[in-house]
């Protein structure tokens, strides 16, 4: 299962908290319907019904079927560049 950093955790609780969506939405992991390892990410008000759900510190992911897949043993990590825009890392789990 994907694993948050704790920056990662920070970031999307701190996006989705700013976002006008439901208390219970979160970040949503997709990917492209051409190439699988081209991924999609979207602020959305809730997972879809086959969705994975990743929740750690308040920060809430929701990884479509094949995401899940592609980022099983992953970590996802962020940061917020000078401009204020958030930067994703998917990282091998150590």
């Amino acid at each position: 299962m994907l694993t948050l950093t704790h920056n990662a955790s920070a970031v999307i609780k701190d996006l989705t908290d700013h976002s006008v969506i439901a208390e219970d939405g979160g970040l949503r992991i997709s990917t492209s319907t051409e190439n699988a390892s081209n991924l999609t990410v979207n602020v959305t008000p809730a997972p879809e019904p086959d969705d994975q759900v990743v929740e750690n510190g308040g920060a809430r992911v929701f990884l479509e079927e094949h995401a899940a897949e592609v980022l099983a043993d992953k970590v996802l990590d962020a940061e917020l560049d000078d401009d204020g825009k958030v930067r994703f890392a998917v990282m091998d789990r150590p």
